[in-house]
């Protein structure tokens, strides 16, 4: 065995198998290289190589430490190396480890079970998958099922990158390399109730919405949004799709966004926080949606896969024993309220719930800042030019987010080179 220290002084180190995966790059530039020659170019060059995380840190492969206020992208909802997911994968892969959708595990059948209880609903299905996007593309099937094929998105969606989740989603840089697309998709302004009411009619299969939009700059529609899209399913026998994978699983505060808002959906897609890295993803269906999908209708040969599985009872089980959704309403207020304390210029507001939130920038330099902060030691991200998202493990504490909030003043007065 051959070890690629992290520099950290860690007693462990990120151990490399010699026989399995050759000899190892070292440091930064070397795995960098390696990327770029044989990694498709689908995201760009990466600006980190990280060999190692811990609770809320990660560590790059030149021994830097960075506070991850991203999560993977609002996945690792418990951190990194959390050792109840640890033990927990680790038993059940040293178990067993796949069987295919032939057979049955009892992790599986436990996490299927936990899921359809936060719908409410005790004849609620799960399909598993092993992504958001694979969530989606099955939502996307079963509404066909119903003998309808209209659908009714939103302007600034995102659903995934597969080619169905893709035909619901409104990015046209994303679409347009892949046109044309499955049909049949209407966009309407986000947020407005009006303009969903004068598309849904008896035509209609289903309106998908996000309870939030992450990747459009963390958006939170009015009060009353949701409630309303579930008044015009009602009245047109239209399914409710809500896409809670970014949302969802305690991202918010709560489970789920739209039940904690009283709303009854009849497809909810789940993924991301729920595996805290591990690959799962669930499509949710309650009342008639539940029934929609027999056999033969689809199918995934890794979905449900017992270690992924278990991953996902773990992450809920902790959160549920550690008071994590009470912990992330109460963080992601701290948050807010540091933020704007600041009376910063540049800031014109943070919205979001949370701990899925949105700096919204005077300014198009959240890229700028993204950059710096990364070399200041903390992972964030631009979803749009000018807003900063923060979607950081739901365990991180107030001290830790006060080391990101004292440090942005400096940062925003750099990208923006001092005028503000």
């Amino acid at each position: 065995m051959t070890a690629l220290s992290t520099g950290t002084g860690a007693a462990r180190d990120v151990l490399v198998s010699a026989e399995l995966a050759g000899p190892a790059p070292r440091g930064s530039q070397g795995v960098l290289e390696a990327y770029a020659h044989s990694v498709m170019n689908t995201f760009g060059p990466p600006k980190r190589v990280f060999v190692r995380g811990e609770g809320c840190h990660v560590w790059d492969a030149d021994g830097r430490r960075h506070l991850d206020l991203l999560a993977g992208i609002a996945v690792n909802a418990l951190g990194h190396a959390h050792p109840t997911v640890l033990a927990a994968v680790t038993g059940q892969i040293s178990t067993l480890g796949h069987v295919s959708n032939f057979f049955a595990t009892p992790a599986q059948v436990a996490l299927a079970t936990r899921l359809a209880g936060l719908t409410g609903d005790p004849d609620a299905k799960v399909f598993f998958t092993n992504s958001g996007t694979e969530a989606n593309e099955a939502a996307f099937k079963l509404t066909r099922m119903t003998g309808r094929t209209k659908i009714i998105s939103t302007e600034g969606a995102f659903h995934g990158r597969s080619m169905g989740a893709l035909a619901i989603t409104h990015n046209p840089k994303y679409r347009a390399p892949f046109e044309p697309l499955p049909g049949d998709v209407t966009f309407v302004p986000y947020g407005d109730a009006d303009a969903l009411a004068a598309v849904v009619d008896d035509t209609v299969a289903a309106v998908v919405l996000e309870p939030i939009q992450g990747e459009n700059g963390v958006v939170v529609p009015p009060p009353g949004y949701l409630a309303r899209a579930r008044e015009l399913c009602d009245a047109a026998g239209a399914l409710l799709w809500v896409d809670e994978v970014q949302t969802g699983m305690g991202r918010t505060g709560s489970w789920l966004v739209h039940t904690a808002q009283g709303v009854r959906a009849d497809v909810v897609t789940v993924a991301k926080g729920l595996g805290n890295g591990f690959p799962v993803g669930a499509c949710i269906a309650t009342g008639r949606a539940a029934s929609l999908l027999q056999p033969g209708s689809h199918g995934s040969t890794f979905g449900g896969n017992p270690v992924a599985a278990i991953a996902g009872l773990a992450v809920m089980n902790v959160i549920e024993r550690d008071g994590l959704l009470e912990h992330v309403t109460a963080m992601g207020e701290h948050l807010e309220r540091s933020v704007m304390g600041l009376g910063h210029p540049l800031v014109a507001e943070v919205r979001g719930r949370g701990l899925l939130r949105g700096v919204v920038l005077t300014a198009d330099v959240a890229p700028a800042v993204t950059d710096l902060a990364l070399e200041a030691g903390f992972v964030i991200n631009a979803p749009r030019p000018h807003v900063l998202r923060i979607a950081p493990p739901l365990i991180i504490t107030a001290a830790q987010l006060d080391t990101f909030v004292e440090a942005l003043p400096g940062l925003l007065d750099a990208a923006s080179g001092g005028v503000s």
